[in-house]
């Protein structure tokens, strides 16, 4: 949740869950209790049973690396020639002669075929102007791709990517709204510092970076670079939210000094059921007003820490028992039951000045056999308009399983969008993503309107922290 991950878990995560009948002690954040660490973004971290079905199959990522190699032979053999064909200027219109010497220089090969280097240079932007002036300087495709968060191993097509050289060509051609890292990418904190810093030196429009830190078994520096240890949530509920801020501006703090500018939490789904695994001690609380209270001081913490915030997941997965990484997850009650009690987190947070709202793998049974992502009614008609949120939506991570199995690459985005998220977060294929986009408003279905609706909120909240 906040993404299928690549990362294994150590250790089994039954061994952490605090039973909320049951009596346990709480403690004070300076004496947290050992907790295991382990990857929300991994599904053996709420199923540890089962294989890590997150990782790129060996045979794609090798044979994608290969094509990149492949690709990066044929430049550098280009670019080493000394004979490069010059433009003939008689074939440009005159209004554009004035361009020719400034253009990158054509090369071809025997054949008379185009190999010019691929372009890495972005679209000519100045985020100095006010939003709507970038948004009308914008191509669609810079735009749709300001609309994707993506993991360093889709965006280059490599596993385990710890350096941000292999990110520039990519980045260039795709220039995405953010990059989510996990423990993959992770060295050490001047290598992590020194890749974020990089990355961000590419761009024009600069990139949210953001990951999954929590605290508790949901982490990702706290167990590779050493950050503060911070518990799963719930063991701090009784110490009310003077905590639960400071607990917040303490992690905000300590992702921040590396580059990262969001966080993917807090949590604003409730512990209402006990056989609830997948979120279980990551909750604030088993109570619907106590959780309300909690997410509200920690949205606040965040933000003092100056890092924006992500409550999740949309429209509450507390009182479910199933896992969204392994296939389609329901929820049984009603819309009204939800108002008077899921929601009330949500709206707590959103008063507080939440960033962004993920929307969980949810389906509300009694709001028809669609997921929560694709539900015009649930994200349009009662997050923005009932409830009043005008930040970003968020989808949760693309490539688990109640989406991969149920639907397919192209569609997914598109359906999303109608609906009414804003960014798209892990897509299992850029590519393909951003061209069904790209489709969908050249055909119609979607306005461009609709669009730049998204990339305003997006730029409103990069302008903010950025």
């Amino acid at each position: 949740m906040g993404g299928c991950g690549n990362n294994a878990s150590d250790t089994n995560t039954a061994e952490v869950q605090i039973s909320p009948a049951a009596d346990t002690e709480t403690e004070a954040p300076e004496a947290v209790s050992d907790t295991v660490e382990s990857d929300e973004n991994d599904p053996d971290a709420s199923a540890p049973e089962l294989a890590d079905v997150s990782e790129d199959e060996p045979d794609n990522e090798e044979k994608r690396a290969s094509e990149a190699s492949e690709e990066t032979d044929t430049e550098e053999v280009v670019l080493e020639s000394d004979e490069s064909i010059e433009p003939d200027e008689s074939l440009v219109p005159d209004d554009e002669q004035v361009d020719i010497e400034d253009s990158q220089t054509v090369t071809s090969d025997v054949d008379g075929n185009d190999v010019s280097p691929v372009q890495v240079i972005p679209h000519e932007l100045n985020y100095g102007d006010d939003i709507d002036t970038i948004i009308a300087s914008m191509s669609l495709h810079e735009k749709i791709c300001q609309m994707i968060i993506v993991t360093p191993a889709v965006l280059t097509g490599s596993s385990k990517v710890t350096s941000a050289d292999s990110m520039q060509i990519p980045l260039g051609n795709y220039p995405v709204g953010g990059l989510i890292l996990d423990k993959s990418n992770i060295v050490s904190g001047a290598q992590l510092s020194g890749m974020i810093s990089q990355a961000q030196g590419y761009m024009t429009i600069p990139l949210i970076v953001t990951l999954d830190e929590e605290g508790g078994r949901v982490t990702r520096l706290m167990g590779t670079v050493g950050t503060t240890p911070v518990g799963p949530m719930y063991s701090y509920h009784e110490l009310g939210p003077e905590v639960a801020s400071f607990n917040a501006m303490t992690i905000g703090n300590d992702i921040r000094r590396f580059g990262f500018n969001m966080d993917l939490a807090p949590v604003a789904d409730v512990w209402s059921n006990p056989n609830n695994t997948v979120i279980g001690d990551r909750a604030y609380s088993t109570d619907f007003d106590e959780a309300s209270t909690l997410v509200s001081a920690a949205v606040t913490g965040f933000h003092m820490s100056g890092v924006a915030c992500c409550i999740k997941h949309f429209p509450g997965h507390g009182d479910t028992s199933a896992d969204s990484h392994y296939g389609s997850v329901y929820v049984y009650k009603t819309l009204d039951e939800m108002r008077t009690n899921e929601f009330k987190p949500f709206i707590s947070g959103i008063n507080s000045g939440a960033d962004a709202v993920m929307i969980g793998h949810l389906i509300v049974a009694d709001q028809g056999n669609v997921p929560a992502l694709f539900s015009y009614p649930l994200i349009t008609g009662v997050l923005r308009h009932e409830l009043g949120f005008n930040g970003v939506v968020i989808s949760d991570s693309l490539q688990m399983k109640a989406m991969t199995d149920h639907y397919g690459a192209a569609d997914i985005p598109v359906m999303a969008v109608v609906a009414g998220c804003d960014i798209l977060l892990m897509p299992t294929d850029l590519e393909v993503t951003v061209s069904s986009l790209e489709a969908a408003v050249q055909n119609g279905v979607i306005s461009e309107e609709r669009i730049n609706e998204s990339v305003r909120r997006i730029l409103i909240l990069k302008k903010k922290y950025i």
